[in-house]
């Protein structure tokens, strides 16, 4: 077959992940707060952005003089030049008690330098120097700033470096201290190994270790510790009380966990009235020492869907309009500014903003509306556990919702990350509707695993102290009611609960009850 060289046409489908389409897909992923943030910053790189409901000001560099314009958009003039103000002959009150009536406080507030007649000049002391300012007043009224000083947040760093500053006078140590406080996290332990932290600064480990031990003994107690033990165990030689029987105590944590009393009254040697005590005093220590300094700020989860039941039995849909940012494309200043553009920086510059504005509009539109049809149609799936509770949560995927909606698994699965409904047996995050199924015992309909977590913490919770419930029983009582499910997978669904085992459980009723 001879080789020779042609051309052709092709047709062919592509898909292509242009800056815009990538932008849409970036702000259907993010949550509430994320999006507010993202947007904020928008409105500050774009000036033909401008928020929804704002006022119509004047536009960007064309603020109007201390002159105004009349109601027809024509400034008053006197007809020789002079601009004049549209309130001049207006019928204005300008009696003393008409105007602190409009201001809302007395003349001598708004206006203190103004009334009253001419007075001498009384020679005034020089302001005194003060540990707030660099002068003896804050500001021209003569006021501090309290709240600049009241509101400041210290953070756990700058607490122990402040100490640290007078516990340690040598430079050496004192870079190898700041050092360990920038790997202390905000619960107050020391994150990392000391034998790396003496290779990277080329110090002997013994210096490492002299300098974390002064570190410790600092303020809040149990500060830079690099486990639980040894933060209780700073804590309690803080109070002198790590005696040999506590020590044994805390160095056995995970058996004071299983709540084994017999065992932990063996290893420390104490009778029960001295172990509950000791217990006792393990209970009012601080396992986390720096959360009493700043730290990061907890966000409230604000919903983004709300459902409501209608009068006529089906359940009412609606997007959350707080967290909707509302933001337009400023047309008037894109009209006002395109006339002055000279050079085809400007024009270029001027497009690439319009053409930005437009696609972020159009991409937070299309993001509500497709929270609102995937949140729409996961109510609809999940009638039962609106109507009747979690015990009624249905098996339900990605592929169904998509299916159903014409859409890909990608976009539901974008949608509802960092989404929550509000309903009204609570909040829940979207994604909490999709479970995974387990058969029926008589091959009916599947459970959602979910309602089958459910029913396990109800037959616990509703266990007596002398039947505690083994994993077999469970599994027993569960099969009773239809649901097909291992030993293994009920340890596992307990587990996950946070849900201790049969014998502990026993223990902790047994001691609860004694």
């Amino acid at each position: 077959m001879a080789l020779s060289q042609r051309l052709e046409f092709r047709q062919s489908q592509a898909l292509v992940m242009t800056p815009q389409l990538m932008q849409a897909i970036k702000l259907l992923q993010l949550s509430s707060l994320d999006l507010a943030a993202y947007v904020e910053g928008e409105l500050e790189r774009n000036p033909l952005l401008e928020r929804a409901g704002e006022d119509d000001g004047p536009a960007p560099g064309n603020e109007p003089d201390n002159s105004a314009t009349g109601s027809d958009g024509d400034s008053g003039g006197n007809g020789d030049g002079e601009i004049t103000p549209d309130w001049i002959g207006a019928d204005l009150e300008t009696s003393r008690s008409s105007m602190e009536q409009g201001l809302g406080t007395e003349l001598e507030n708004v206006f203190p330098d103004d009334g009253g007649e001419k007075t001498a000049p009384v020679e005034t002391p020089p302001p005194a120097y003060t540990e707030w300012s660099g002068s003896g007043t804050g500001g021209e009224d003569g006021s501090y700033n309290l709240e600049a000083f009241v509101t400041a947040e210290i953070t756990l760093a700058d607490h122990l470096g402040e100490q640290m500053a007078l516990a340690i006078t040598d430079p050496v140590q004192r870079m190898i201290g700041q050092y360990l406080i920038d790997m202390v996290d905000e619960s107050g332990y020391l994150v990392g190994e000391l034998q790396s932290v003496a290779d990277k600064l080329g110090a002997p480990l013994a210096e490492v270790e002299k300098v974390l031990a002064v570190l410790q003994a600092l303020d809040p107690a149990g500060v830079c510790a690099r486990s639980l033990t040894e933060c209780l165990a700073l804590q309690l030689k803080e109070r002198d009380r790590f005696d040999p029987a506590m020590r044994a105590l805390v160095e056995n944590l995970p058996i004071l966990a299983k709540r084994d009393l017999a065992a932990l009254r063996r290893i420390c040697g104490v009778d029960d009235e001295d172990l509950a005590d000791m217990i006792a005093e393990i209970r009012n220590l601080n396992p986390k020492p720096g959360l009493a300094f700043g730290s990061t700020l907890v966000q409230p989860i604000i919903p983004d869907v709300y459902v409501r039941a209608a009068p006529d039995g089906s359940w009412q849909v609606e997007l959350n309009s707080d967290t909707l940012p509302k933001v337009l494309i400023s047309q008037k200043y894109h009209a006002q500014v395109s006339k002055t553009t000279r050079n085809d920086k400007d024009k270029t510059y001027l497009a690439d903003c319009l053409q930005t504005a437009t696609w972020l509009v159009r991409a937070l539109d299309q993001r509500a509306k497709t929270i609102l049809k995937v949140s729409s149609e996961l109510v609809r799936q999940q009638d039962g556990f609106f109507v009747k509770g979690v015990q009624h949560l249905r098996p339900l995927n990605l592929k169904t919702v998509a299916d159903a909606i014409g859409m890909h698994e990608s976009t539901v699965s974008r949608v509802t990350a960092n989404k929550y409904m509000a309903t009204s047996r609570g909040i829940f995050e979207l994604k909490y509707f999709f479970t995974s199924s387990i058969a029926a015992a008589d091959g009916g309909d599947a459970h959602s695993a979910e309602a089958v977590r459910h029913r396990i913490r109800q037959l616990i919770d509703a266990e007596p102290a002398a039947d505690v419930l083994s994993d077999d029983t469970i599994v027993d009582r569960l099969r009773e009611v239809g649901i097909d499910i291992a030993r293994r997978t009920v340890a596992k669904y307990r587990e996950a609960m946070r849900i201790p085992s049969s014998v502990q459980r026993r223990r902790e009723k047994q001691a609860a009850t004694a």
